[in-house]
């Protein structure tokens, strides 16, 4: 039955965006052997593009039926597939809402984006905005070790968490390494593991600072948030060898989806070691 039904809304499927061009924005059509799946990936997609933001509500039932024009069977298992996969949750009375993850961030060891992301089982990927020379400002020609002025590469990346906008990254690199570095796909290759596993610069240790900002415009357009959202803001200075800083980042993170906590040793000779990130539902 519900796959005749499937067929069935398939065909009137066809029929309403034939009649009408203006609701093929609402209709869409697919093979009956993988609806499910197909409604599955569209509301998890508008979900990761902002158009559900954390804690709002999801259409009805009745409202998505309409739209796929599918059987009540097949909604409700796309449905409960978002719900197993932590991208929503079924409140009882009140309806589907879009679930908010949070990542806790323990800052007690200098990771990468994408090694924290592995680290709790989530895919990591990265966009590119921008990337280019520039002249060093004071605060990055200080925190690079250069003189004010200096041509530095700058490259600007969305990194996204099971494609949901994370993070805005603004990375400055002494140009001579900057330049090696662009010759890769930064989409795909890790700044940190191209440092040390390319080029041959380990990254020894990190300063540190975190301060509690409001989104820009510029942060807000690459985070999907609204201008005035809540963000923290890290600048971090990786070191190499001899002390020797060779990449300084503005990295700023939602704050609707991350907390930062760490652990205080009474006696800092005790060593302390912990996974970087987890998540956990609001």
């Amino acid at each position: 039955m519900a796959g005749q039904a499937d067929r069935q809304g398939l065909s009137i499927a066809s029929a309403q965006l034939a009649g009408s061009i203006g609701l093929s924005r609402y209709i869409v059509i697919m093979s009956a052997s993988t609806l499910y799946a197909e409604i599955e990936e569209a509301l998890a997609a508008e979900i990761a593009q902002g158009e559900y933001r954390p804690g709002e509500q999801l259409p009805t039932e009745d409202e998505l039926l309409q739209r796929f024009q599918v059987s009540r069977i097949t909604v409700r298992r796309a449905i409960q597939n978002l719900v197993s996969r932590g991208l929503l949750e079924i409140r009882r009375g009140l309806g589907t809402f879009v679930l908010s993850l949070r990542i806790e961030a323990e800052l007690t060891k200098l990771t990468g984006f994408v090694e924290d992301m592995k680290s709790v089982g989530r895919k990591a990927t990265a966009r590119v905005v921008s990337q280019g020379v520039i002249a060093a400002s004071a605060r990055v020609a200080e925190r690079l070790q250069l003189a004010k002025g200096t041509k530095v590469m700058q490259i600007k990346r969305v990194r996204l968490a099971d494609d949901m906008p994370i993070s805005f990254d603004e990375t400055y690199l002494p140009l001579p390494l900057g330049k090696q570095i662009v010759r890769n796909d930064l989409r795909l290759h890790p700044i940190f593991t191209l440092l040390e596993e390319e080029y041959g610069v380990p990254l020894i240790e990190a300063d540190y600072e975190l301060e509690a900002v409001i989104a820009t415009k510029a942060v807000a357009d690459a985070l999907q948030v609204k201008v005035g959202s809540p963000i923290f803001q890290i600048e971090r200075t990786s070191l190499t060898t001899d002390n020797q800083p060779v990449d300084y980042e503005v990295l700023s993170y939602r704050g609707d989806l991350v907390r930062f906590v760490t652990k205080l040793l009474r006696h800092p000779g005790n060593l302390v070691t912990s996974q970087a990130l987890r998540f956990r539902k609001r």
